[in-house]
């Protein structure tokens, strides 16, 4: 199914923060396992799983998500929480460099089903993340992380491209200097391997 260029007035919607996370947990973690399975990130997820990291969010008074429905069905959404509410493996990179977490605003996934990409929801997830991270004087800066794989990586498609150039059209510049290391099992394994995460950063002012 493609649904590029097609007028979608089923599309509605949805704003949430802080504890509200938790109305959307079974929502949100299943889409992420369906979009985080595909090539770059390989991920193998659970529920159990991704309900604990969504505890994150759920305890960030200033958390913020963003997700589009098909009828009952979450086929998009975007995430973002500050910084300095995020766990250690992510706040260390930035420390490190001598960064101030507290003028920095997270976004975190920003993921969206096969059949509706190609319609504007990327920048729509962006412009939604800038928006909510705006409206709190205190944040100069907004960063997000990319897994990084090698070109020939046995299981990239030969039609999957990077998103480099739209991340750069948005004002992002990446970071090398800045990574973090998170480990999980890759698509059919069962064994954790580590993966390198390197930072995108922009200015919001």
């Amino acid at each position: 199914m493609n649904l590029a260029g097609e007028a979608l007035p089923s599309l509605r919607f949805v704003r949430l923060t802080g504890s509200d996370f938790r109305t959307v947990f079974d929502d949100l973690a299943a889409l992420r396992i369906a979009v985080f399975c595909d090539f770059p990130y390989l991920y193998e997820g659970t529920v159990a799983y991704e309900k604990e990291y969504l505890e994150t969010y759920a305890r960030s008074e200033r958390s913020f998500l963003f997700a589009a429905y098909d009828g009952d069905q979450m086929i998009g959404a975007t995430t973002a929480l500050p910084l300095s509410d995020e766990t250690a493996e992510v706040q260390q990179p930035f420390l490190d460099a001598n960064y101030e977490l507290s003028a920095i605003f997270y976004f975190g996934e920003s993921i969206l089903l096969p059949a509706y990409r190609g319609l504007g929801l990327g920048h729509r997830f962006f412009d939604e993340r800038e928006a909510h991270a705006r409206q709190f004087s205190q944040y100069t800066i907004a960063c997000f992380c990319a897994v990084q794989r090698p070109a020939d990586h046995p299981q990239r498609p030969v039609d999957y491209q990077p998103l480099d150039a739209f991340w750069t059209k948005r004002g992002y510049h990446c970071e090398p200097a800045l990574q973090s290391i998170f480990s999980w099992p890759d698509r059919g394994e069962t064994v954790s391997t580590p993966k390198s995460m390197v930072y995108w950063m922009r200015r919001l002012v």
